[in-house]
């Protein structure tokens, strides 16, 4: 009799160490994956979020609240310029129906391309605006501005065409996340 106890009491502690086990390890990896950045953080964005934002309310005060995706012509428009051109018209045109409560906006200085400023005919869903004041945007990022006029992402514009196409997509994702979200604009 003595044997059927202990091989009870045995089963029983292996039960009860399994028991342990299935509940005690997920929490120990859980914490470790945390400690040790073995994963991306509740990131959802594909752009690169600005922090802080930087304030357009100056170049953009009497725009109506729209989301913008924002671009800086350069002094001189190269291929990196043409592929921003090219990302935020064809994001705006694939943005359907939402794209009335979205506007591409090309920001032009007195330094801009002159002839790159007379080629945006070609993208008639381009705004632009003249502005005098330096402003704090990059010329090789295309930003996107919320509806309070706060630029609050970017994305680097790419040299190859493919890459500027894959990074539209990027854009494309938040911008259609943004506005769906977003009652305003």
């Amino acid at each position: 009799m003595s044997d059927t106890a202990s091989t009870k009491n045995a089963a029983s502690k292996r039960t009860l160490l399994l028991m342990i086990a299935v509940f005690v390890i997920p929490v120990v990896l859980a914490k470790l994956a945390l400690e040790n950045d073995w994963f991306t953080k509740a990131a959802t964005n594909k752009g690169q979020l600005l922090s802080p934002t930087i304030d357009m309310t100056s170049v953009l005060q009497d725009a109506a609240p729209k989301w913008r995706m924002l671009y800086v012509m350069p002094e001189n428009c190269d291929a990196v310029c043409e592929n921003a051109l090219f990302s935020i018209n064809q994001v705006w045109l694939a943005l359907g129906k939402e794209s009335d409560r979205a506007e591409a906006m090309v920001l032009a200085t007195d330094n801009s391309d002159p002839e790159a400023l007379a080629a945006l005919t070609q993208y008639p869903n381009v705004a632009t605006m003249e502005i005098s004041a330096p402003n704090q945007l990059a010329t090789n990022s295309v930003y996107i501005v919320d509806t309070q006029n706060n630029a609050m992402l970017f994305y680097q514009i790419k040299l190859e065409r493919q890459d500027a196409v894959m990074e539209s997509r990027n854009m494309l994702a938040d911008m259609r996340k943004l506005l769906k979200l977003s009652r305003i604009g």
